[in-house]
């Protein structure tokens, strides 16, 4: 059966300096690639820190630097690179988690649900669609930050005949270290709620306004226990293990998911 490498990057941030973003985490993962992880996960707007300077430091897709250093980075080390990056198309600005495989192709959500209290929901347009990758026979629902305090839109959604619609929870963040609590408790609930693995990913240190970011990056297990947890507020690269027979093996034994309720988004939301 499958197993899935994950590694988790916890990092400072520069603030608003793609390149010099870029540069440290090439330092900061040295020749970690293939032979030693699957998936390698940054942070929420790796490039520039939690900026509301959209107009400013959002790239336009099709010519974005960072996106085009996130498919160098995936091919070069053989392996996926995601993290979420301020991207402008069509007029439009997003919060984009991006997914690049090492074959060069890419996969992209749209963060859903923009935090008012920063401000996002007037710098940044609303994504509309769920997205569920697939990598060595894990399927991943994809989240940003913010989205991780709303169950229903990740709740899982299975269709006909299925049991379950995804395999892994992937959620990169910029969650300020006030509010601490509320991120490592909700990494766990989705988890509990979902029978799944959790991979949540947040920055540490200051940005420009002198907010502070406490880390807690964790790799949660369908249990809801975690299997990487620095509290530490530091800087780490860690990776950690996560297998589907033993998935499978859990979803048996505790088959919660037989009771669950049946739903659907109201209008067209994430189809």
């Amino acid at each position: 059966m499958s197993e899935l490498r994950t590694t988790l990057v916890q990092c400072d941030l520069r603030w608003e300096d793609p390149a010099a973003n870029c540069r440290m985490l090439e330092e900061t993962l040295g020749d970690l690639g293939g032979n030693d992880t699957d998936l390698i996960v940054l942070p929420e707007m790796f490039a520039t820190g939690f900026t509301m300077n959209s107009r400013e430091m959002a790239e336009p897709m099709e010519e974005s630097r960072t996106v085009a250093w996130l498919r160098e980075q995936a091919w070069q080390r053989g392996c996926v690179v995601t993290g979420s990056v301020a991207i402008v198309e069509h007029g439009d600005y997003f919060n984009r988690l991006v997914w690049a495989r090492p074959d060069g192709s890419i996969a992209t959500y749209d963060k859903r649900h923009l935090f008012r209290m920063a401000g996002e929901h007037e710098r940044y347009a609303m994504g509309h669609e769920r997205v569920i990758v697939e990598l060595k026979g894990f399927r991943i629902l994809l989240s940003v930050c913010y989205d991780l305090r709303f169950p229903v839109w990740l709740r899982q959604q299975p269709g006909e005949g299925e049991h379950f619609e995804y395999d892994a929870l992937l959620c990169v963040a910029n969650w300020p270290a006030p509010r601490r609590h509320p991120w490592r408790i909700l990494l766990q609930a989705r988890a509990i709620e979902n029978l799944c693995p959790v991979i949540g990913v947040n920055r540490v240190g200051e940005d420009a306004k002198g907010l502070p970011y406490a880390g807690d990056s964790m790799l949660v297990d369908a249990k809801g226990e975690a299997l990487i947890d620095e509290a530490e507020g530091t800087p780490f690269v860690k990776t950690g293990t996560l297998s589907l027979e033993e998935l499978q093996r859990f979803r048996e034994k505790f088959p919660a998911w037989r009771d669950a309720d049946h739903f659907g988004l109201a209008d067209g939301v994430g189809s």
